[in-house]
């Protein structure tokens, strides 16, 4: 039992001695804000320590008392910095001024109309004279160090400054009756209000902090999500023309036999084989990235990869919206690869969708123009007519440079001098649509 209750005593001490007993710096947080604020909660603690340090209250003072005043001052300007030596050095000042620092508090204040004409006019009358810890100034200047230090430790080792604190205020109750009065039993409830307030405030700022970090990641998150979602999309895509043309291929390596007389062996081996590598492409194609089709089937409905045949129907979609769109076409429009025509269409929903949520109002004047080698897109949107709302920061633009990449080909997106912003891609397709065939 001894050796447990030994035991048990080491461990509290130990506990004590690592929550109480830390030299080490922590400078009180600088408010958020702007940055001619951040020191504010610096100053007013200044302010603070000066006007109780320097006007300590009551009448009749002991000489002491002023340097009690300014030491425990002192201690809570230190509190910003290192809060628990100040807190040790604000006690010592406590137990310090209890035995030495004696004043006296005003009583009854008597106004001038109280006093009959030609009389002396007292300012105060005095009750029995408390030692300077259990003052008003004592007591808040004390509960300022215990309030900085709650707001830095954690709340165990803030309660135990409590509760020495207070232990410290009923040995002056028993052990000097007769300069205390009663008043630390006033202290007490100054102290632990001080406390509570302190971890509240760090707790609430902890919490704040978390969250802030929890909603940065979530961000991330969404973000990421979003870039891989339409990346899935792109291979999704990707799988349809490859799996399109590996199809094609293997019926043009079946039916090839059959339109040649008495085909040779050699030529009949070669068609075989052919086919028999494009079916296990497409089975290893299928399996790899059949699963995407399968996730966003049910939210695409199955419906046929889109290409520039059906262009007329977006830029409808867009001017039914209320937008002043102009088409200008040049160079002779022709067929081009599945993959070119799938990514152009997608450039082009991109960028009218960014110009109607980003500048509501503009004109928007799209731009095609067939070359021999290329298709060249240009969406140049005017400055926005009405205050822009939607928010930036989005996955739309890293998409289109994503397609127009797997192309070969570039893209680039900027403000315009007039106000306006422009995306500009560059897409390689050979001619009569001899361009890139598996790209997406």
């Amino acid at each position: 039992m001894r050796r447990k209750q030994e035991a048990a005593r080491r461990g509290l001490l130990a506990a004590l001695r690592a929550d109480l007993w830390s030299t080490a710096a922590d400078s009180l947080p600088r408010m958020r804000g702007p940055r001619p604020l951040a020191r504010l909660p610096h100053v007013l603690v200044v302010l603070y320590a000066l006007v109780l340090g320097l006007f300590p209250d009551g009448e009749g003072i002991d000489p002491t008392v002023p340097l009690l005043a300014t030491a425990q001052a002192a201690t809570l300007v230190a509190a910003m910095f290192r809060p628990l030596p100040a807190f040790w050095a604000s006690l010592a000042v406590v137990l310090a001024g209890a035995r030495t620092g004696m004043t006296y508090l005003p009583q009854t204040l008597t106004f001038p109309w109280m006093v009959e004409p030609g009389a002396r006019l007292p300012r105060f009358q005095h009750a029995d004279p408390v030692a300077f810890p259990w003052t008003g100034s004592g007591i808040f200047l004390h509960a300022g160090v215990l309030f900085l230090l709650a707001l830095r430790v954690r709340p165990r080792a803030a309660a135990e400054t409590l509760a020495i604190s207070v232990l410290a205020a009923a040995a002056c109750v028993v052990l000097l009756p007769e300069q205390t009065g009663g008043t630390p039993v006033l202290a007490v409830p100054v102290y632990a209000f001080a406390v509570a307030s302190g971890m509240m405030t760090r707790l609430l700022r902890t919490t704040r902090t978390r969250l802030e970090a929890q909603e940065e990641l979530t961000a991330e998150e969404r973000a990421h999500r979003t870039l891989l979602q339409e990346r899935s999309r792109i291979a999704r895509e990707l799988h349809d023309v490859v799996a399109h043309h590996m199809s094609v291929i293997s019926i043009q390596a079946q039916v090839a036999p059959h339109l040649v007389r008495d085909p040779p062996d050699e030529l009949r081996d070669n068609l075989a084989g052919i086919r028999e590598n494009a079916v296990e492409a497409l089975t290893e194609l299928r399996r790899i990235l059949g699963v995407l089709r399968t996730e966003d089937s049910a939210k695409d409905g199955q419906a046929p990869q889109p290409t520039l045949d059906r262009l007329g129907e977006l830029l409808a979609n867009v001017r039914g919206a209320g937008v002043a769109l102009t088409e200008e076409i040049a160079g002779e429009p022709r067929p081009l690869a599945p993959g070119v025509e799938l990514s152009a269409f997608r450039i082009v929903q991109e960028a009218l969708s960014n110009a109607m949520r980003h500048a509501p109002g503009a004109a928007v004047t799209l731009r095609l123009r067939y070359r021999p080698d290329a298709l060249t897109i240009r969406v140049v949107n005017a400055a926005p007519a009405k205050p822009v709302t939607a928010p930036g920061g989005g996955h739309g633009l890293p998409g289109m440079r994503e397609r127009a990449a797997m192309l070969g080909g570039d893209l680039v997106a900027g403000p315009t001098p007039d106000g306006g912003y422009e995306v500009s891609a560059f897409l390689p397709a050979g001619p009569s649509g001899k361009g890139d065939e598996s790209a997406p």
